[in-house]
């Protein structure tokens, strides 16, 4: 194996150990769209406790990165990711053993904790660590981790739902999280966040076995300028930062309220509804979806490689309204539920295409070192309270169009106009990061 090769290869060993941490967030907020089936009946939910059940968990996440906020600059980014994991296995345990609406809750509220830690470190980690030409596919390898959470909690619901056995649907997560526990003890600490904590020497071990002796040493002294020259200027809400804070929030909540993350998170109930079965049959005819978004995902990475991140992340939003204005179509012209497959393939397919890796690479681009860990802190909370949001609302918003309208169609056309509007924002704030050095990320706000 060449030197290059080893390095890469290196590289990537890191970045898939992290990388489990998006696994289980996919795995954490996709597996009670198997269980909620049964969960309904056996807790007698309401539409808005439903809600509840399902957006426990994101409002967990929405704590994740207020503690992240300190956390990840004062321990780390991979000590950040172990406490993660300890959140992460109590939720495990809890909500396999609760007889208890509120204490299911509560308990998916814990594993949100983790979610917000996993996923608010887990890309600077990565970002931290990749070559500038490789940064945006190894982000990726999180969102494809992800979406593998998300593909495997359905056929882990697939195989309990004969029983109805949504607690051995919960205690499942215990095996990625035992995997992600011994993955972290075996991985080095950013190298951007011990050059921000006075380790220079562990650091520029780690980027000269990234990197090679003579770009290892390039990037350690790129990164020292780079912490001197914001050291006297590194309050987030004053400008430039500040524009960049507000661009990174508002791209973050456009990924969870264009209403397509809620048709991957309520896709077994959404078929069930339109009446393609019930239980399991609803559970086996939401698996093409997700295992197309499965292969969306490995599409992402030629195309983040090949195309510019504007140019892909525009036209994905604009795709992504094209699939609910299709949705709404359906449903209003009352056509055979299995059609309803088509908008949420094509809604879905551009999701995952662009808006869903986009998001998190761009995002983990967008913030010089020294205040990155405290941006994505913040950026991460409005994430997932919008997140919250909208998986609280989206039933009740649903059950109220079809009592209003006697059909939940026109849902779909308010997503449409989000997403259109989106497309707009990201023409005219996000800049382009492609190839882009961390270290000169500051230059980009300043201009």
């Amino acid at each position: 194996m060449s030197t290059d090769k080893s390095r890469l290869f290196y590289v990537y060993r890191i970045a898939l150990v992290a990388s489990v941490g998006g696994f289980l967030f996919g795995f954490d907020l996709v597996i009670i769209s198997g269980a909620l089936l049964y969960l309904e009946q056996y807790f007698n939910l309401s539409p808005s406790m439903k809600g509840f059940v399902v957006s426990s968990a994101i409002l967990g996440a929405i704590s994740g990165p207020l503690i992240g906020l300190w956390v990840t600059d004062r321990l780390g980014r991979r000590r950040t990711m172990m406490l993660a994991t300890a959140f992460f296995a109590i939720s495990t345990l809890g909500c396999a053993v609760t007889d208890d609406v509120w204490s299911l809750c509560f308990w998916r509220f814990m594993g949100g904790i983790g979610v917000g830690l996993a996923m608010m470190s887990s890309p600077i980690y990565i970002a931290e660590l990749a070559p500038p030409e490789q940064r945006g596919r190894l982000v990726n390898v999180n969102q494809l981790s992800n979406v593998f959470g998300i593909n495997m909690a359905v056929i882990v619901s697939y195989f309990f739902s004969f029983e109805g056995n949504w607690r051995l649907m919960f205690a499942s997560q215990g095996v990625p999280v035992l995997i992600l526990f011994i993955g972290l003890l075996l991985i080095p600490e950013s190298p951007r966040w011990l050059m921000l904590n006075g380790f220079a020497e562990q650091a520029k071990k780690i980027l000269i076995r990234v990197n090679g002796p003579e770009t290892g040493m390039k990037e350690l002294k790129e990164i020292e300028n780079s912490l001197v020259q914001t050291q006297s200027r590194e309050n987030l809400f004053t400008p430039p930062f500040r524009t960049a804070l507000i661009t990174g929030t508002l791209l973050m909540i456009l990924s969870q309220v264009n209403g397509v993350n809620m048709m991957l998170l309520y896709a077994p109930t959404i078929l069930s509804e339109a009446g393609i079965g019930l239980g399991t049959h609803a559970i086996l005819s939401s698996i093409p979806i997700y295992l197309f978004i499965f292969i969306c995902t490995l599409l992402a990475f030629p195309l983040i490689k090949h195309f510019s991140r504007r140019g892909l992340l525009i036209g994905s939003v604009i795709a992504m309204g094209a699939g609910h204005v299709l949705m709404a179509l359906i449903l209003m012209a009352d056509l055979p539920p299995l059609y309803i497959l088509i908008p949420m393939l094509v809604a879905t397919g551009a999701f995952t295409l662009g808006l869903a890796p986009l998001s998190w690479i761009i995002i983990s681009e967008l913030f010089p070192n020294r205040i990155r860990g405290r941006a994505m802190g913040i950026v991460c909370f409005f994430l997932y309270l919008s997140s919250f949001l909208i998986a609280q609302i989206f039933p009740v918003l649903g059950d109220w169009f079809a009592e209003q309208f006697e059909n939940p169609g026109g849902m779909y056309l308010l997503f449409t106009a989000i997403c259109w509007g989106g497309a707009l924002f990201c023409w005219k704030m996000i800049p382009e990061t492609k190839n882009l050095k961390l270290e000169d990320v500051d230059h980009v706000w300043a201009k």
